[in-house]
């Protein structure tokens, strides 16, 4: 069956932060200049904000920019931040770091305790009110380009596709979504942003992206333990100090907490497990304590994209470019990335809506990558550029380098840290490494990997193509097994990977349960042979997060 096309003027892939704050600034400027400019987003989730997971702490900056009366429109940003406190954890005890002795990327005066999901909900009407249309429940599983080879669009992935590859008796093909402008604001690690990515080599003279893996769980916790607006960071236990990663906790209204632990992908042990490490956390007794009593609602991961200025890619290319966490528009350094992907989604709507009332299409839109230099977020993200090279330093060292750094220079240190390379190639090997003994868990304040990922509401059909790709299945056994004693085992936050084995111990096979798949993508990232691939299933499936 052939596919089916649609026109637009402005096609955008993924429903964010960044990719809804294009969407609404160009009708935006669209509805100013009484031009007609239409804009099409399509979300593989089944309702935007369903695939949006963040902490999340949320600078409104970016927002106010693009809606200056968000309060009055209702906007979900209930819980400003009344208190910042930072921990230094060891095993048993914790020293609390001074405000005053803090760099001011972790000051959060003036911020908001959200639900970035919630958020990305509220921004959805608001697109949809200036006339964009929305389609949840479509994934962008390909490009499609012109004869010149710019990008054309987008085609939708197939449904009704058996596991076996044949057509079911629901089968119906993607169709193709064409724009004269395709904006990617798939989010971190985006399938059609790395493919992108290689076929015009925006990444040549780059740095490569250093990613971190953030878990997250909202709790209801009882009034008295509430504190509405309270943001605790904590840095140390139960990381070694060699090891990045760090833990949150964020009380948001209606006596929520969320709680969570973000782990470098860095990482060298393969042994280690960013979802222990994360169970370990709560029970720290300057943790533990919030949740006496307590249930828990929900639960989810995300990849993050935090190599900052030196690992942004060329961010345009022919007939389309790179907006949010597709590109890499996150501040490490303030632990934040929903403003930045507003504002890129902003700069790029309006260097496509300049080329369109222009007459042009298909070309590369100059003017964004140029906003971007000149823009605040630029001049942000380059005072945060030694946070991640420093801290993969080890949490002391990393500490006074990036101290002086924020302190004595304000970001503005006359040397620029560099990133020692991809974090796949990071990972030693299974004998070179100490086994880590990580505790039972007891069901009421630390809990195993599928009672987890119940209550992230995923669901995939069973009998569809496995979504995840092994580029040679025998490298699982005879490489990741043999040298890294499988590692997908505990970095995936979701049970997806298990070796199994017949009775007697022999034939170890890898299995895949991509049933379980919250879509953090941290597979893709971390597997020591790049080995696996993560494509988008069929539109709709996945995880459903509520208040996420």
């Amino acid at each position: 069956m052939e596919r089916e096309s649609m026109e637009f003027d402005v096609v955008i892939v993924g429903g964010g932060p960044a990719g809804l704050g294009a969407a609404i600034r160009l009708k935006q400027l669209a509805n100013e200049k009484g031009q007609d400019v239409s804009v099409c987003l399509i979300e593989k989730g089944a309702e935007v904000g369903a695939h949006i997971l963040s902490g999340a702490v949320m600078d409104p900056r970016a927002l106010t920019e693009l809606i200056p009366d968000w309060k009055e429109q209702g906007a979900p940003l209930n819980a400003p931040v009344s208190e910042d406190r930072f921990y230094i954890l060891s095993e048993t005890g914790a020293t609390k770091v001074p405000n005053s002795l803090l760099p001011g990327c972790f000051h959060n005066e003036g911020n908001y305790v959200i639900s970035l999901a919630n958020v990305c909900r509220w921004l959805g009407q608001q697109a949809e009110a200036l006339g964009v249309e929305i389609y949840p429940g479509f994934a962008g599983a390909e490009v499609v380009y012109n004869a010149d080879g710019s990008v054309k669009g987008v085609a939708t992935g197939d449904m009704g596709i058996l596991k076996d590859g044949s057509h079911g008796p629901a089968y119906q093909p993607g169709m193709e979504l064409h724009g004269k402008y395709v904006l990617f604001a798939e989010g971190c690690r985006g399938q059609l942003g790395k493919e992108l990515e290689a076929k015009f080599n925006l990444r040549d003279g780059v740095e490569p992206q250093q990613y971190g893996i953030g878990i997250k769980e909202l709790w209801e916790i009882k009034p008295e333990n509430h504190q509405p607006g309270l943001v605790v960071h904590t840095g140390g236990w139960p990381m070694d100090n060699a090891t990045y990663g760090g833990g949150f906790l964020y009380h948001l209204e209606n006596n929520q907490v969320a709680v969570g632990y973000v782990v470098g992908l860095g990482y060298e042990n393969p042994f280690l497990s960013p979802f222990e490490e994360f169970q370990r956390f709560k029970t720290h007794p300057t943790i533990r304590g919030f949740f006496d009593g307590a249930k828990r609602v929900a639960y989810g991961a995300r990849a993050i994209a935090a190599g900052g200025l030196q690992s942004l890619p060329k961010l345009v290319f022919p007939g389309g470019a790179l907006i949010g966490c597709d590109a890499g528009f996150l501040n490490g350094s303030r632990i934040k990335g929903s403003h930045c992907a507003i504002k890129s989604g902003a700069l790029a709507a309006e260097a496509a809506f300049d080329a369109l009332a222009a007459g042009r299409s298909s070309d590369e839109l100059a003017a964004y990558p140029e906003a971007f230099k000149n823009s605040w977020l630029y001049e942000e993200l380059y005072r945060a550029r030694n946070f991640k090279p420093a801290m993969s330093k080890g949490l002391w060292t990393g500490a006074l380098l990036f101290g002086i750094d924020q302190k004595l220079f304000g970001g503005k240190a006359p040397w620029t840290l560099h990133h020692s390379g991809p974090d796949h190639a990071k990972l030693k090997k299974a004998a070179e490494c100490q086994p880590i003994a990580y505790p039972k868990p007891d069901g009421v304040l630390t809990f195993d990997r599928l009672s987890s990922v119940f209550l992230s509401n995923t669901n995939h059909e069973e009998d569809q193509p496995c979504h995840l790709r092994l580029a040679n299945p025998a490298v699982a056994i005879e490489v990741n097994l043999a040298l890294y004693d499988a590692p997908e085992q505990r970095y995936c936050p979701a049970g997806v990977y298990e070796i199994v084995r017949e009775a007697d111990g022999s034939n170890p096979r890898l299995q895949i349960n991509a049933q379980n798949c919250v879509h953090c993508k941290t597979c893709d990232i971390k597997d020591p042979t790049q080995n696996i691939t993560w494509v988008a299933p069929q539109g709709g499936e996945g995880p459903v997060y509520p208040n996420m």
